[in-house]
């Protein structure tokens, strides 16, 4: 198999396939088990999560024709990729690779905990289905997604994410829905609940208008969006595909939480939101139907997990690869880095099994990418500020990290899942600064 295939399915992927594995991807088993248990630590606080990837994708719909016919044209295979090749000076070997590492250093920091998370959603499936110890469930839900993604690569994603994406459908109807209907006494319960919940201010304001201004920018720079446009058959697929994939992901960001409230109402002795998922199910089905629903979101949380691992794995090798080396025996390291990635992913889930703040963190993270990833499409120009594009993710990085352990010592300080707005401000910032000094330092 050559990378073309491996990597981007031969850059021939239609319009239907890339929908249902971007949506499996969006409202997969980690997604979906993290907003069940977002909902009912915060009610609809989950939802504006679904509404700032609303506008994101509309604003990478902006930009997918663009980016798909470049990657085909200089064999761009991801995004750190694409940006190491715009912020390369070419005269610099040193400076390049310390910026490819920094690059696919803070994206793999990134997918590790959202890797992380789907590892903990499976666990918790396995732990209710088949009564397995919680660490046994995350080692055994590692292995088969390690596994497998290291054979597959994204053609079986692909493949396997059109089936998982049905199975989703089909327990949303036959089970999410009327389950909500009924524990919400056909939603009017809801009022019930506390104002917070309903106003979605439970992280407070700053959490929720970051959302919508700063979160909903992350599309932009979601590798795994990347992934999938870079394998459209044409721009026109991929711009559809950016439309259609931004409107059809709303309805499960809604139903996902209402699980969450439904659960808040009905029932009052969860050990842990993760639970909340199995619970619901367990509740609303049985027999086949039960057998069925828990089957279809291992399936989810696979389709989500296999996305994120072939990603992080193809991003380690492609972006610090030897361009000199046989392209075969890139192949053979991304496997061993999908071994490799799996099990660190494995060791943090084991290690911090906390759903919704790993979710959290991986999606907030991305942000910070955002200013120099805009810069990089808007100006051709871009490649002249290497060195102030690498600052930029630096600070946003670090300034991010710093406020959500502050966050977690000190909640009552600030909430860690909104530090992703001072580090989308101090990224962006240290960029515009960059820019303005350097242009005033070649005017003189």
């Amino acid at each position: 198999m050559d990378m073309e295939q491996y990597m981007v399915n031969n850059r021939n992927t239609s319009t239907i396939p890339l929908i249902a594995t971007t949506l499996a991807t969006f409202v997969g088993g980690g997604t979906s088990i993290g907003l069940m248990a977002l909902g009912y630590e915060s009610g609809f606080a989950a939802v504006g999560i679904g509404l700032a990837y609303v506008i994101g994708f509309f604003i990478m719909s902006k930009y997918a024709g663009k980016i798909r016919d470049f990657g085909a044209k200089n064999k761009i295979y991801s995004f750190p990729h694409y940006l190491n090749f715009i912020y390369n000076p070419g005269n610099s070997k040193n400076y390049s690779r310390t910026f490819s590492m920094t690059v696919s250093g803070v994206n793999i920091f990134i997918f590790f905990f959202m890797l992380a998370a789907q590892f903990v959603a499976m666990a918790s499936i396995l732990k209710f289905s088949f009564e397995l110890e919680h660490n046994t469930a995350t080692v055994i839900s590692a292995l088969i997604v390690i596994v497998y993604t290291a054979i597959a690569g994204l053609s079986g994603v692909i493949i396997t994410d059109l089936i998982q994406f049905i199975a989703i459908i089909i327990m949303i109807v036959l089970i999410f829905i009327p389950g909500v209907w009924i524990d919400t006494n056909h939603l009017q319960r809801l009022g019930e609940l506390p104002i917070e919940f309903l106003t979605g201010t439970h992280y407070g304001y700053t959490f929720l208008i970051g959302l919508l201004v700063f979160l909903s920018w992350s599309v932009l720079v979601r590798m795994d969006i990347w992934q999938r446009i870079l394998a459209a058959k044409d721009a026109k697929t991929a711009r559809k595909v950016s439309i259609i994939s931004g409107l059809g992901m709303l309805p499960f960001y809604i139903i996902f939480p209402l699980v969450g409230m439904a659960i808040k109402l009905t029932v009052s002795d969860i050990n842990s939101p993760k639970d909340v998922a199995y619970i619901f199910i367990s509740r609303h089905s049985q027999g086949f139907l039960l057998a069925f629903a828990v089957v279809g979101m291992l399936s989810a949380l696979m389709s989500s997990s296999d996305s994120f691992l072939n990603i992080i794995s193809i991003s380690a090798v492609k972006d610090f690869w030897n361009n000199k080396q046989k392209i075969t025996k890139q192949g053979f390291w991304i496997r061993i880095a999908t071994l490799l990635f799996g099990i660190i992913a494995m060791l943090i889930a084991l290690s911090f099994p906390h759903i919704v703040d790993l979710m959290v963190l991986g999606l907030s993270t991305i942000s910070i990418f955002v200013p120099i990833t805009l810069f990089a499409l808007i100006d051709k120009n871009a490649k002249y500020y290497s060195k102030i594009a690498l600052y930029s993710i630096i600070a946003g990085f670090v300034v991010n990290v710093a406020f959500f352990i502050f966050g977690l010592l000190n909640p009552e300080k600030f909430q860690a899942k909104s530090s992703f707005v001072p580090g989308f401000i101090v990224a962006t910032i240290v960029l515009l600064i960059g820019i303005v000094f350097s242009k005033k330092h070649d005017l003189n």
